[in-house]
């Protein structure tokens, strides 16, 4: 005879067992019905489910809840999680042997901002400490709890095969581009502002760079005496082995680039030199430093000075040293290059000037080569050679050394890469500036103003399409 009994809560006459039914007994839940159990079940018997049963190691989803922001996750649910906004991350409960979570890429985007799962305290996520990043489009992770050991496992995973490729994203400087490559050329300070980041089979995030320092001015001189050419702005660079420009890269690139986050980063161009005006005897303005992030370039130093009657002085150090001045006695030595040092080095030492003869001083160093001495008879001080890069997509030569001013001789040349000539004697052209935008040194004067040195530059690329 069947009865019914109405009540809204069983408990337990003693203790915290409350036993339903004998063994034997069917336990029915009619269909319509629901029945919730908060928490974990450990279900024994044979549990047949004609209504709907949760809690019974079952997901409850979460479907009025989409998450957009991060969130604390709950043991027993599944989350259908919107990183359209942006990257999100889920906390992860404090474990329990059993216990389950789901999650769901709900609109196609963790591709792109991706899903970030983080352990709670000292709890681990497969077997490990680090958080676990879930980056495919349409992905569907099941997590169960298992100890203390191994933490939260997956249990199950469904995806749409491999991640959608992304790339770097960036804005700042004048953008061209070269194949599926982006090239942000800065000629002056400014911000290079990265919004995305490529993941591996979008390229990844490191980028190739090319960072130029401002070059030194040459030497300014009294009547009589010749000016050292300014050495050229300190060149780096760093190549991503798998950019096609790669092979093309200069000498003193780094077999690596630089790797970004989403974050703007200052940009320093270097502006050159400026040579002393003023009358009497002055040794050549020193560069200013480029930087990109923590690549930074030294400037390229003065050139050294001179006058008839005095000693003369020795080429200042920098990116490139100065080269020496003329002088009665001993010859005044360029200026030590790579200063600071940098491995690859980024650029030489200058040349020294000549003791007596034809009054001609050194030349500035380049990034490519030191600049040369002078030396009686018939050799002017040289600037050093420049250095070429095809990171822009053709090759350009740049931070070359100026050349030292001469009394008697043709002035020395600047290096190729925009270093400026120095001057020959008062009625003789020059002394040239370096070219803007090179790093190049100021050509040395003789009885006069020494040119001053070229403004640097900051090249940055990397992949934006395939």
């Amino acid at each position: 005879m069947a009865s019914e009994i109405k009540v809204n809560k069983v408990s337990p006459a003693t203790g915290t067992a409350l036993q339903i039914s004998d063994s034997g007994d069917t336990v029915t839940l009619p269909s319509g019905a629901t029945l919730t159990i908060a928490g974990t079940a450990n279900v024994t018997g044979t549990l047949s489910n004609n209504g709907t049963a949760t809690g019974f190691g079952a997901i409850d989803w979460q479907t009025s809840d989409i998450k957009t922001s991060t969130f604390s996750a709950v043991a027993g649910k599944g989350y259908f999680v919107n990183t359209t906004g942006g990257a999100i991350t889920v906390n992860l409960p404090a474990g329990s042997a059993g216990a389950q979570i789901a999650l769901v890429d709900y609109a196609g985007t963790w591709d792109s901002n991706a899903c970030t799962l983080s352990a709670n305290g000292s709890e681990k996520i497969q077997g490990g400490t680090d958080d676990a990043i879930l980056e495919r489009d349409r992905e569907a992770v099941q997590l169960i709890y298992v100890d203390s050991t191994q933490g939260w496992l997956v249990e199950s995973v469904a995806d749409q095969g491999v991640p959608q490729k992304t790339y770097i994203q960036a804005t700042g400087g004048t953008i061209t581009t070269s194949g599926d490559y982006k090239i942000h050329t800065f000629t002056s300070d400014g911000v290079f502002d990265v919004t995305g980041i490529g993941n591996t089979a979008g390229g990844g995030a490191t980028t190739s760079y090319v960072v130029v320092a401002g070059g030194g001015s040459g030497g300014t001189t009294n009547p009589g005496g010749s000016g050292g050419g300014g050495g050229a702005g300190g060149f780096r660079e760093g190549a991503v082995p798998s950019d096609p420009y790669y092979p093309a890269r200069s000498p003193l690139a780094a077999t690596s680039g630089l790797t970004v986050s989403v974050q703007p980063y200052s940009i320093t161009v270097g502006g050159g030199g400026t040579a002393n005006s003023s009358p009497g005897r002055h040794y050549g303005g020193s560069g200013n430093t480029s930087t990109f992030s923590t690549i930074s370039s030294a400037g390229g130093g003065g050139g050294g000075a001179s006058c008839s009657s005095n000693p003369p002085t020795a080429g200042r150090p920098g990116g490139s040293g100065g080269g020496g001045g003329f002088g009665p006695g001993p010859a005044a030595v360029g200026g030590t290059g790579n200063t600071p040092p940098v491995s690859p080095p980024q650029g030489n030492n200058g040349g020294a000037g000549e003791d007596g003869g034809t009054v001609s001083a050194g030349g500035g160093g380049g990034a490519g080569g030191a600049g040369t001495t002078a030396i009686w008879p018939g050799t002017p001080g040289q600037g050093g050679n420049g250095i070429a890069s095809s990171i822009t997509a053709s090759p350009v030569t740049r931070a070359g050394g100026g050349g030292g001013a001469s009394e008697t001789l043709p002035a020395g040349p600047g290096g190729p890469g925009g270093g400026g000539a120095g001057r020959y004697h008062p009625s003789g052209p020059g002394p040239d500036a370096g070219s803007a935008n090179t790093g190049g040194g100021g050509g040395g004067a003789y009885c006069g103003t020494g040119g001053n040195g070229g403004p640097g530059v900051v090249i940055i690329r990397y992949k934006y399409q395939n």
